[in-house]
């Protein structure tokens, strides 16, 4: 055998090494794969692991391309980012109501991991959403209530919510951290360490590169609060939360649902915020759909969204008659009514 012949085998099989290795690194990944998803309490839940894996792919990968990207690329990610982090933090949402692993120690851990999504602690979601807002819905003591937002034009209503709403979803997440730190103390220890690990980690990659840790990191997470606590004005507006079927907006269109893991069923969420995400469409057809006012069962979120804020932009009750709203109030107390002992689903994974 000459030498060029032998050089060439001697490729072939360095190849075929590579690529038995390759082939074995993929099965290993994809046995890892399946075993987490043995942990799972639903499989539905593998959309969920995999939605988290990506936002970590999109995150992490523009640091890495940072001096090749031209401004269109860098406003893609900034897009992408933006998406996957409000998608994670709808995730947050699941998960501080069902936590999605059989066994409690892996659920403080992807509470931390989910942490890291939309830039603040898993844990602070559960006083100001498990207890003030679905307990007390559209009330007094309910920290978020629609009827804090008072603009003449409607849209300022949605694009201002959040900043409306944060400092007393803020001030609500400080008091009841001070009473689990009584009552609660595993709450409060997990609390505290998703707050010292997000916000350290924020605070390291504006050292190490400030220009990608706003634009990959901080406006994503931003606009994911945002978008979360947005949600609950198109949600409630206008609706009768005295009623037992009246009391949320429900759109149902299968894209929506697919991409943000069926939260347009909010009326049914409401009903059964214990219930599994992805149980709600069943539930809502079962049980909501033959009680509830046509007007709250709508199909399109954007063409409700445009015709509430961009034309005719009026804000109307469910029934279509002008929204009176009520003398404006101070939020009533709500942690001081907290009894953690009788809500212990409310906890979240911790």
């Amino acid at each position: 055998m000459n030498r060029g012949a032998a050089f060439n085998l001697m490729v072939l099989f360095k190849k075929l090494q590579r690529r038995h290795w390759f082939l074995c690194q993929k099965k290993t990944y994809i046995l890892k794969f399946l075993y987490c998803s043995t942990m799972l309490r639903y499989t539905a839940d593998r959309r969920t692991v995999i939605t988290v894996l990506l936002y970590f792919v999109f995150a992490i990968m523009p640091w890495f391309l940072w001096p090749q990207l031209n401004n269109w690329q860098i406003a893609l990610f900034v897009i992408i980012n933006c998406f996957l982090s409000f998608t994670c933090a709808v995730i947050v949402h699941n998960t501080i109501h069902v936590p999605i692993f059989k066994k409690r120690g892996m659920n403080k851990f992807f509470q931390v991991v989910l942490s890291f999504t939309y830039g603040h602690s898993t844990s602070a979601y559960v006083p100001g959403h498990n207890f003030s807002h679905h307990k007390y819905t559209q009330g007094n003591k309910d920290a978020i209530r629609t009827s804090k937002a008072r603009f003449k034009i409607n849209i300022l209503n949605q694009l201002l919510f959040f900043f409306l709403m944060s400092g007393d979803i803020l001030k609500g997440e400080i008091r009841f951290a001070k009473k689990m730190r009584v009552e609660r103390p595993s709450w409060f220890r997990q609390y505290l360490l998703e707050m010292v690990m997000v916000m350290g980690l924020k605070i390291v990659l504006l050292i190490v590169n400030w220009k990608c840790a706003v634009l990959f990191i901080l406006i994503p997470h931003q606009y994911a609060a945002w978008g979360i606590v947005g949600t609950n004005y198109f949600q409630h507006d206008g609706v009768d939360e005295n009623h037992p079927y009246n009391h949320s907006r429900n759109f149902t269109g299968n894209t929506l649902n697919w991409f943000l893991f069926n939260n347009g069923y909010h009326g049914a969420h409401h009903i059964k915020p214990n219930l599994h995400w992805s149980l709600l469409p069943a539930y809502h057809n079962e049980h909501v759909r033959p009680h509830i006012h046509p007007a709250l069962d709508l199909e399109s979120l954007p063409a409700y969204l445009f015709k509430t804020h961009i034309y005719p932009a009026k804000r109307l009750d469910y029934l279509g008659q002008p929204l009176v709203l009520a003398p404006a109030v101070k939020d009533e107390d709500w942690v001081g009514d907290i009894n953690v002992s009788q809500h212990a689903t409310d906890m979240a994974g911790a």
